[in-house]
């Protein structure tokens, strides 16, 4: 009798554990889907965009040359100067200031469902490229080509961004062999370390992680996370491999 009793409770753990690998497989494709939608849509809209307004302004434009150069040149200051602003805006916007941490102390706290309230700061930081992508595109001079390559590079970094931090740190969709490039190995290690809030919550930014703790003294916590993540994943590996045997 309590034998059966207790196949019977194994079989409905094992079933409830069936049920939410499956529930997180939805999840995780339909974020995957969402991820890629926007990443093609930016590169398509955003290589034609640069093309079209290139051509568009050319004639309106007494210095076109140096208005692409400008976007150019803005575009990546941008990209890298998000990292620094992102750094910032975590720690003192998002930790330190209760309103911020208030919304952000979702992403520190087991999700429920696909969203987060955290992730409102996502539409918050795409508002203003959005507006310096529109107003660039539609305004000829070097402002306007100032504020297009901005909004491009901020684009650019958020998309970055939500593939490496949401995806390759905290598994929202899979990513495939990304997590085998040994710099965005390191950068989620470090990302983790954020989490466990060993270094008072170091490091705050995402790409340059590593720099943030090495200036604190963590490199050998990073490097023991690194190889406790590549045990993790060969665990998992050789997990997969006997489960595949077995069916």
């Amino acid at each position: 009798m309590s034998a059966t009793i207790q196949l019977k409770g194994s079989e409905e753990v094992a079933s409830r554990n069936a049920a939410r690998r499956r529930s997180k497989q939805r999840e995780q494709q339909w974020y995957l889907g969402l991820a890629l939608a926007t990443a093609c849509g930016f590169l398509i809209f955003g290589a034609a965009s640069v093309c079209y307004r290139s051509v568009w302004h050319q004639h309106s434009s007494p210095q076109p040359a140096i208005e692409a150069y400008i976007t150019a040149v803005t575009l990546v200051l941008a990209a890298i100067g998000m990292e620094f602003y992102a750094r910032w805006a975590h720690k003192a916007l998002w930790h330190d200031f209760t309103p911020g941490w208030d919304v952000h102390k979702s992403h520190h706290t087991k999700r429920v469902g696909p969203f987060e309230a955290n992730d409102m700061f996502s539409g918050m930081n795409a508002a203003p490229a959005i507006a310096l992508c529109a107003y660039g595109f539609f305004a000829p001079g070097l402002v306007a080509a100032f504020c297009f390559g901005a909004g491009i590079g901020i684009t650019i970094f958020g998309i970055s961004y939500m593939f490496v931090h949401d995806g390759l740190v905290h598994k929202r969709f899979p990513t495939g062999s990304m997590g085998k490039i040994p710099f965005l190995r390191r950068v989620a290690a470090a990302h983790s370390l954020h989490h466990i809030d060993k270094f008072n919550g170091v490091p705050y930014g995402l790409f340059l992680g590593p720099q943030e703790l090495a200036r604190v003294g963590g490199t050998d916590d990073l490097n023991r996370q690194v190889e406790r993540q590549i045990a993790i994943e060969k665990q998992r590996a050789a997990s997969n491999s006997l489960a595949l045997k077995a069916s």
